[in-house]
């Protein structure tokens, strides 16, 4: 989120983006077909030369296809905390994007399953009390100081709008 974007007198807390994890089948995939096109070309197969050059491109478009989407969202969503608001953005062509007041906030809870142990992150659900369902942060890298800074900061605000 950019400074201009903000409202008068609100700074970012928290600017993150989802967890790396979210890209690391991709990854593991295009290092799979790299090893399928080393071996490809490095054993004599009895077919032409034109065969090994269209299953290459056929395996490169796969390989570039499959990584693509998944790094583009992974590169484009973000979440951020400031001190007056929660907002997600995401979105590769359109981006969308969603906000909650810090004042609205009556529930902050995560979620961190065995993977998300390992990798130190997990999912921040943030309930407002509005007839929507709750706001739900994917992989939050760190996700118990998120969700420690984000219930401080509602309780800030709730202690100036008590005085």
């Amino acid at each position: 989120m950019r400074e201009e974007h903000l409202a008068e007198g609100e700074t970012i807390v928290l600017q993150l983006r989802t967890h790396p994890k979210k890209i690391v089948k991709p990854v593991l995939l295009l290092v799979v077909l790299v090893v399928v096109l080393v071996a490809l070309w490095a054993v004599p197969l009895p077919v032409d030369q034109i065969v090994l050059w269209f299953a290459t491109a056929v395996l490169v478009l796969l390989g570039l296809v499959a990584a693509a989407g998944p790094f583009l969202r992974w590169r484009t969503t973000r979440y951020i905390v400031t001190n007056q608001r929660v907002a997600l953005r995401t979105g590769i062509v359109t981006q969308t994007g969603r906000d909650i007041p810090l004042y609205r906030i009556n529930n902050v809870t995560f979620e961190k399953q065995l993977s998300d142990r390992f990798f130190g992150c997990g999912t921040l659900v943030i309930s407002d009390g509005t007839d929507q369902p709750g706001m739900v942060l994917d992989d939050v890298p760190n996700v118990e100081h998120v969700q420690r800074t984000l219930q401080d900061l509602v309780r800030q605000g709730k202690q100036l709008s008590d005085d």
